[in-house]
């Protein structure tokens, strides 16, 4: 357990590294209307977000106005105390009594959607809770068959359809196969392309209403899996996504190999939209509950 909270910390080591040193730096001496300015721009470049770097920069310029000398503790508490403001998540909807949780998993291709869904299934596994899969992403025979195979080694059921069929009706398939076994947790898999975001919007608005049909109020939570090295982009994605298909909670994949940790903060600003959970290494058990306390505190570690 403790190697795996290790590796948490590490996950958001380069960041931490960066935004510690330069916050030292800056505010290790006397500071001026410059050292707010060399501000702004560290946390622009940690990923923060032009938006969270000028709000940051405000805020602690106005708070520090006549506290001429105040020590580095209470710089980072004021920056850890901001950033707690934003960082607030509702909890995972509670199905009707007597049906499963059902969550539609969207994300590009090569964000790591199908790796996630594996690592939420094993979790939720973990937990007790017995877990189907629906193969949703029709679109390419290769996702089909490498969700089969996650499936296979996890022992989890999934039901699945040949490439090119409806959606849909995998959907459908998998919510009725999930009422008649009393499955707890559903993860329906979801096409990856965004070239044509029409058809896109058209495909999962078409899958929610089929989900809602078998099972009132589902799909209870419509997660995206977001790929954490590509730093603003990854908010692009978050916005396209959220205006065609209202989202509940992001998956930030990949934070292991990142110096873009900064991107959890941006998200939650500019979307409303929470980090539910992070991808930390390439294993299985690598998926842990995003913990809003902790991120702060090892972002902004003095």
């Amino acid at each position: 357990m403790l190697g795996f909270f290790k590796k948490v910390k590490d996950a958001f080591l380069k960041t931490r590294s960066a935004l510690g040193q330069r916050i030292r730096a800056l505010f290790g001496k006397p500071w001026s209307d410059e050292t707010f300015a060399e501000l702004e721009q560290t946390l622009y470049e940690a990923d923060l977000g032009t938006e969270i770097a000028a709000d940051f920069t405000s805020y602690l310029k106005s708070s520090l106005r006549n506290k001429a000398g105040a020590p580095l503790e209470e710089i980072f508490t004021l920056l850890r105390t901001r950033a707690f403001d934003i960082l607030k998540s509702p909890p995972l909807v509670t199905p009707l009594s007597g049906h499963p949780l059902v969550f539609l998993i969207v994300g590009i291709n090569g964000s790591g959607k199908t790796t996630s869904i594996a690592k939420l299934a094993h979790l939720f596994s973990q937990q007790g809770k017995k877990v189907l899969l629906g193969a949703g992403d029709t679109f390419r025979a290769a996702a089909i068959d490498q969700l089969s195979l996650w499936a296979e080694r996890l022992k989890i059921d999934i039901v699945k359809a040949k490439p090119g069929s409806d959606p849909s009706a995998v959907a459908f398939d998998a919510l009725t196969a999930a009422k008649s076994r009393n499955v707890d947790v559903v993860l329906i898999d979801t096409a990856g392309r965004l070239q044509n975001k029409t058809d896109l919007m058209q495909e999962l608005s078409k899958i929610k209403r089929t989900c809602d049909k078998v099972i009132p109020g589902a799909p209870h939570e419509v997660i995206l899996v977001l790929d954490a090295t590509i730093g603003q982009n990854a908010l692009d994605q978050a916005l396209v996504f959220h205006q065609f298909t209202p989202l509940t909670g992001i998956l930030l994949a990949k934070l292991d190999g990142s110096a873009k940790g900064g991107i959890v903060l941006a998200i939650y600003k500019k979307c409303g939209i929470p980090i539910r959970w992070i991808g930390i290494g390439e294993s299985v058990e690598d998926l842990l509950p995003f913990d809003p306390e902790g991120y702060v505190n090892d972002l902004f570690e003095s």
